[in-house]
């Protein structure tokens, strides 16, 4: 009987206070990475690395509190060496990765390393890219959610194992699943979806102007105020104030929802008019926000920033992909 090789296993944990921008944080060591090593692991990561090693696998935890100590681990991800020089992954790699997060933004810190890892400059973009990527098939992850009763991040809207025996099973398991990935011109990635428009102090939207476009549909010219706009490549942005905005959220269908919500005057007959909200939507490849007002807030992956200046979303089909068992 031949011999099973092992599989081999890397635990990914972010520093807390991870995922807001840069992979740095404040606690556990930040951007030290002295300090950084002698972070302890979470419960749920230890937890699943007992279980991995209960089934064979050859398991070590990471804790990475800089982009470079993320790198490091993606780059038992790359392929053998190709004659254009590029960095790409190797779709027959035999190291399985497990992002432990506890935050959206975490996980997205790191998937936003990956592609800056294999994105090839537009310069040196190879033939065997498909025409409609700017990146590879990106190699596939598990998400270990740190926080296994939270009903809202992505890994429970794409109905993904939480506890740590599940996700060791569907990691040792290997079934894949592919995803939309929303790259931004800001050289980010989006997992879920971003929320343009803040508040006040008193909680309620503060109206701001800008030109909102998805592919060549105008949802708003820039000079009606807007109270919220969701760009939407999962449902987690789909309420804003309780007003529904996106009306589904598919991340395999290779688009992207975006709705704006602006007040209007709804006259009445022989009533005083009233203001209401109308909800206006469309899907596309791309699209694109320009602030008229200065600096727009805004949410995406659950990250805070701000812009003044056009940002730009556009999908690239199936390029990220997770373990779901």
């Amino acid at each position: 009987m031949p011999t099973r090789t092992a599989t081999d296993v890397v635990l990914l944990s972010l520093a807390e206070g991870s995922g807001s921008g840069d992979a740095c944080g404040s606690g556990c060591g930040g951007c030290g990475s002295a300090a950084t090593a002698t972070c302890a692991p979470r419960t749920p990561v230890l937890a699943c690395a007992d279980a991995l090693r209960a089934a064979g696998a050859r398991v070590e935890t990471v804790m990475a509190g800089s982009d470079k100590e993320i790198d490091e681990v993606l780059a038992r991800l790359d392929g053998p060496a190709r004659p254009d020089g590029l960095t790409w992954p190797d779709p027959d790699s035999k190291v399985r990765l497990v992002v432990a997060s506890a935050t959206d933004g975490q996980l997205r810190a790191v998937m936003r390393r990956l592609v800056r890892r294999y994105a090839p400059p537009p310069s040196k973009r190879p033939a065997d890219l498909p025409a409609a990527r700017t990146v590879p098939d990106l190699p596939p992850i598990a998400i270990l959610p740190l926080d296994a009763g939270n009903r809202d991040d992505l890994a429970a809207q794409l109905g993904l194992p939480r506890t740590p025996a599940e996700v060791a099973a569907a990691v040792l398991a290997g079934g894949v699943r592919r995803l939309d990935l929303l790259r931004n011109d800001g050289g980010s990635v989006t997992l879920d979806g971003a929320l343009l428009g803040g508040t006040g102090d008193d909680g309620r939207a503060v109206p701001w102007r800008g030109r909102v476009e998805v592919d060549d549909a105008v949802l708003t010219d820039g000079e009606e105020p807007v109270l919220a706009c969701a760009v939407g490549n999962g449902g987690g942005y789909a309420e804003f104030d309780g007003l529904r905005l996106l009306s589904e959220g598919d991340p395999t269908d290779g688009r992207v929802e975006v709705a704006v919500a602006v007040p209007v005057v709804v006259k009445k007959r022989f009533r005083a008019d009233r203001t209401g909200i109308q909800v206006r939507r469309a899907r596309g490849r791309a699209v694109s926000v320009l602030p008229r007002d200065g600096d727009l807030q805004f949410l995406d992956d659950g990250v805070a920033g701000s812009t003044s200046r056009k940002r730009s979303w556009w999908t690239e089909a199936g390029a990220w992909a997770v373990y779901s068992g």
